[in-house]
């Protein structure tokens, strides 16, 4: 049957105490943080996205061979019975653990109900794997098969004498020293749920007024300039001139720190440097380090840079229409930097973060993106900051900790005091004068 061969792929899949030590140790120290480092954050979104796939099969074959009811009146057939009675009790110890996994830790479950669209994972799983756990109908269900179960325990043990569903029975024999049948166990589940979905319900919604607010007040302050800062009708330094010399120089993985003198956006953030934006190189540099081509990339688009529109590909152009900008250079391997660039492209089209928040991965801003796709790559380590009560990353934060690190290498700056083009040594030297420097 197609339903022993998924239950027991499934039961294989399904991470199980000793895989999970590190992820453990990870939950810990995010607990004890408050939020997860992003090389963190992909450790558990893989383990969990595992969970769920093995979880939705499960509960496919479930409801074929149960008719969607967790009882034993949902087959006459006794193999097909222990098949769907196995596959619930994997579906309840799995649920079980996870939520037991995460009791103490309200940080964890906050990041498991975040969307993430590089794993195609919607809001709220969960809580829907939760809520599902508890229901009164699915668990009273479940114990209607487990008694019948029990009651037929020898009849259904002795078709382990049949070797297509002998594994099922020994699966089954595992299963029923681990699932927790009592009703004062539910109860207290179903407590915990609740108190759960309320809080994060709460939370919710606080983060939507806020989001919607920010990006009100973030998108219009976008679009307005500081009045005399500059001559009426004058352009930005850096002109086509400078846009095709970079051309020559800058290389996939660089790291664009830059600036508009006039923006009204300067006064709200920290610093002289504002802004980043990541050069992921044009389709032949990036065929050239072994990126996979996509044939719905431009080939005349080679930055990727969150901006209020959203983390998208973009032209030099638009990317470079600045006053000043300066590069950094990751002093990396030419396989770590291929790392980062696939990373940071797995972010494309999420939604600009008008709220600052690093510690959830659903909404980008500018300086999130290159801590995202470059943290935990060879040495880089960034650490978050506080600021207005956040946990984020100011662009002089992140050239702070690349340059003095020795992660990144400043190599050349664009349009400041007045000089064009500065390369070297004294693009360094121009950078630590600019700004509140720690290198």
């Amino acid at each position: 049957m197609k339903h022993v061969s998924i239950l027991l792929a499934s039961a294989a899949a399904l991470p199980r105490s000793s895989d999970l030590s590190s992820y453990v140790d990870d939950v810990k120290r995010a607990e004890e943080r408050g939020y997860f480092l992003p090389d963190e954050d992909e450790r558990l979104r893989e383990i969990y996205t595992r969970y769920l796939a093995v979880r939705s099969s499960l509960l496919q074959s479930l409801d074929e061979l149960s008719q969607g009811r967790w009882s034993h009146k949902g087959s006459a057939d006794l193999k097909e019975f222990a098949i769907a009675y196995a596959a619930a009790c994997l579906l309840v110890r799995a649920a079980s653990y996870l939520v037991k996994l995460t009791e103490d830790a309200p940080v964890t479950r906050k990041k498991l109900d975040e969307p993430e669209p590089r794993y195609q994972l919607p809001a709220k799983t969960f809580t829907e794997v939760y809520g599902s756990l508890t229901s009164p109908r699915r668990w009273w269900g479940f114990f209607d098969a487990s008694r019948f179960y029990q009651k037929k325990r020898k009849a259904i043990h002795a078709l382990s004498s049949d070797p297509a569903i002998a594994p099922v029975i020994e699966l089954l024999k595992e299963e029923e020293k681990l699932i927790d049948l009592r009703s004062d166990e539910l109860l207290r589940k179903r407590i915990g749920y609740r108190i759960h979905s309320i809080l994060r319900r709460n939370a919710s919604g606080y983060r939507k007024v806020m989001f919607s607010l920010f990006e009100l007040s973030g998108s219009s302050i976008a679009e307005l300039k500081q009045p005399f800062v500059k001559a009426p009708g004058e352009g930005k330094r850096v002109d086509a001139g400078l846009r095709a010399r970079l051309k020559d120089f800058i290389k996939p993985g660089d790291v664009l720190i830059t600036r508009h003198d006039d923006a009204l956006s300067n006064l709200f953030l920290p610093g002289f440097w504002p802004h980043a934006a990541f050069y992921v190189g044009d389709n032949d540099e990036r065929d050239a380090l072994g990126i996979e081509r996509n044939a719905f990339i431009e080939n005349i688009v080679s930055f990727l840079e969150s901006k209020r529109d959203g983390v998208l590909l973009r032209r030099a152009k638009e990317t470079l229409q600045v006053d000043t900008f300066v590069v950094l250079r990751p002093q990396l391997a030419e396989d770590e930097i291929k790392q980062a660039i696939s990373r940071g492209l797995e972010h494309t089209g999420k939604l600009y973060d008008f709220v600052f928040d690093y510690t959830t991965s659903d909404r980008l801003a500018c300086t999130e993106l290159i801590y995202r796709s470059y943290h935990g790559i060879g040495p880089v380590q960034f650490e978050l900051k506080q600021h207005s009560g956040r946990h984020c990353l100011s662009a002089e934060d992140l050239i702070n900790q690349a340059v003095s690190s020795g992660w990144f290498e400043p190599v050349l700056i664009v349009g400041l005091n007045g000089q064009s083009w500065v390369e070297g040594e004294p693009a360094k030297q121009a950078l630590r004068e600019s700004f509140a420097s720690e290198f």
